[in-house]
């Protein structure tokens, strides 16, 4: 008679190797997030604090959640659709759905967005080193002005040294230990600024912050509606869903390393948000950056060491996202122009040709534009809106798959409802702006 078998040892390596794998999806997913929370995250988080100036701290709060909780919603919408079908970029997906043209609405935002986001990574990292206006940069602090701290060497410099050995790489799952580190430099920021605001508090150096919005005047209303792109442009990742998924290789991966990202994300953004405004008031910069210089500190007593530390790491944290921003950019112009060719990371020629190009393009705009906030109320009222909300909308009404129930469709239809009102609103408060600028 055989002896009986407990299955111990058969099943030992079983669990162990179970274990294993469970190890490193994990891994894997958290590397995903890595790379979702960076995209995010960019800079994003430099603005935030202005907009609660705008809005005040309870509007703003509650439209960081309200974002993001569509945010979330939008990407499932995509996700669920691109599992059912055979797409493996957002260009593709909208393809499925609405031939050419709704290709080609997708590859214009993301190039649009993309584009602008590295233009404003140039511009504040430019704030960083040489300074805006009355702002001292770093580097004019330590050495005095001269011609080789100018913005424009400063800039050029860091993307030739720093920014371009970084585009070079042809897998985006290759920049998660730079994505990582970015977030790291992100956490240290908001500490930092934390610290800093809970002393002031305790010293009883600061002015209570403002919780609703003024609304005295007519300007005063439209502003706040200047302040929602902002937001909006703060949480726009949807260009680089599909490269992070396809990379991650683990089916419905993607859904939690998304929702992990966006709580990240948002507690980061609510944090520094507060305690930036609470810092610097109603001085608050739209680069909350600039206030971080011997000339801005006003009230609050801030250590010049302190000062380099916050915006050296920050500026090194930008200089860490730019490339998976430019990755998207890159497979979409690429997409766009050479669609019949062979992958863009097999050919070196067309791969150098349009990381260089797209590069020079940033740099040059760079220089030409002053400042982020007329980017990001630009972004936030066009391609991050349509990106976010209103093509993930379309996508669910059109639901070629058959997936949306009537709540998915009747979530989709205020969305972009709401989507298209507020960019209406958000315009026309520029337009109004620029025209009150103007006469007076």
């Amino acid at each position: 008679m055989d002896p009986v078998r407990t299955g111990t040892s058969a099943e030992v390596p079983l669990l162990s190797n179970q274990n294993s794998r469970t190890r490193e999806n994990r891994w894997v997913i958290w590397r995903a997030v890595f790379n979702v929370s960076t995209t995010i995250i960019g800079a994003g988080i430099m603005s935030i604090p202005a907009t609660l100036k705008v809005l005040g701290v309870v509007p703003a709060f509650v439209l960081i959640v309200l974002v993001a909780l569509l945010v979330d919603i939008t990407v499932n919408f995509m996700l669920r659709a691109t599992y059912a079908g055979q797409s493996t970029t957002y260009a593709g997906l909208m393809k499925e759905n609405f031939g050419k043209i709704g290709s080609l609405a997708v590859q214009v935002c993301v190039m649009i967005t993309t584009l602008g986001c590295l233009i404003m990574y140039l511009i504040i990292i430019g704030d960083v080193f040489s300074g805006k206006g009355e702002h001292l940069g770093v580097l004019q602090e330590w050495f005095g002005i001269h011609w080789w701290n100018s913005r424009y060497l400063s800039i050029l410099l860091t993307v030739l040294l720093v920014v371009l050995p970084l585009v070079l790489y042809r897998r985006v799952e290759s920049l998660w230990l730079s994505s990582a580190i970015a977030i790291i430099l992100a956490v240290v920021f908001v500490g930092i600024c934390s610290v800093m605001a809970i002393i002031a508090i305790v010293k009883g150096q600061i002015v209570r912050p403002r919780m609703l919005p003024e609304l005295n005047s007519t300007s005063s209303f439209f502003n706040l509606f200047t302040a929602i792109p902002v937001i909006v442009t703060a949480f726009a990742f949807h260009f680089n869903v599909h490269p992070i998924e396809i990379e991650l290789g683990i089916p419905g991966a993607m859904t939690s390393a998304v929702k992990i990202s966006l709580v990240v994300c948002s507690v980061i953004y609510f944090s520094i948000g507060i305690f930036g405004y609470l810092l610097f008031g109603d001085s608050i910069n739209a680069d909350i950056l600039v206030n971080f210089d011997t000339s801005s500190s006003g009230a609050i007593a801030i250590s010049p060491i302190l000062n380099d530390i916050v915006r050296l790491s920050y500026a090194l944290h930008l200089m860490l996202v730019f490339p998976l921003l430019n990755y998207s950019l890159r497979a979409n112009i690429d997409e766009l122009i050479f669609p019949k060719k062979e992958l863009l990371a097999t050919d070196t020629k067309r791969f150098m040709f349009l990381t260089l190009i797209l590069l020079a393009l940033s740099y040059i705009v760079a220089i030409a534009i002053p400042s982020v906030w007329y980017i990001y109320q630009f972004m936030g009222s066009t391609s991050n809106v349509c990106l976010a909300f209103i093509f993930p909308g379309a996508i669910a009404l059109r639901d070629v798959h058959g997936l949306s129930s009537r709540k998915d469709k009747i979530i989709a239809v205020v969305m972009i409802v709401l989507a298209v009102v507020t960019s209406a609103i958000t315009i026309a408060a520029n337009i109004y702006n620029m025209i009150i600028g103007k006469s007076s």
